[in-house]
């Protein structure tokens, strides 16, 4: 099935966050639930405006994934966890490094499967930092296209 790259509308922003949390809880298993609900605002009521945001959707509209782009860096990325495997993100990242000039990634470190979907889709680690962009203490990977 060919999925469909559309726009996200303010209003589905709380979509898009359920989306964001369930993606979270299948995949970053290292996070805390402190650090979930100290995320969970700031990707409303924040991040989310920060970015220019890209979804993939199903045939009923439904957002089965997502992407946020900002100068050049692919700032977020997640998948409806019942998507996972479908090429999903592989179209929203292929979308964006053709259509938003993304070239770079940050990924924790701890989250292996992203590390590894974006060292096959063609990125190179090019630093670390033990700290998230938030203190936290999950390590961040700087990841480039190397082309």
């Amino acid at each position: 099935m060919k999925h469909r790259i559309d726009y996200i509308d303010k209003s589905e922003y709380y979509k898009v966050v359920e989306l964001w949390e369930a993606s979270v809880r299948a995949t970053h298993h290292f996070l805390k639930e402190d650090d979930i609900a100290y995320f969970k605002p700031l990707i409303l009521n924040t991040y989310l405006n920060a970015v220019e945001l890209r979804c993939c959707r199903d045939r009923d509209h439904k957002i089965l994934g997502f992407v946020g782009v900002a100068d050049g860096n692919l700032e977020m990325l997640f998948i409806d966890p019942a998507h996972r495997g479908k090429r999903i993100g592989k179209t929203l990242l292929e979308f964006v490094l053709k259509n938003l000039n993304v070239n770079k990634v940050d990924v924790n470190e701890q989250n292996e499967q992203a590390v590894g979907f974006y060292k096959h889709c063609g990125f190179e680690t090019i630093g670390r930092s033990e700290l998230d962009a938030s203190g936290k203490p999950y390590p961040i990977l700087h990841m480039e296209l190397i082309k």
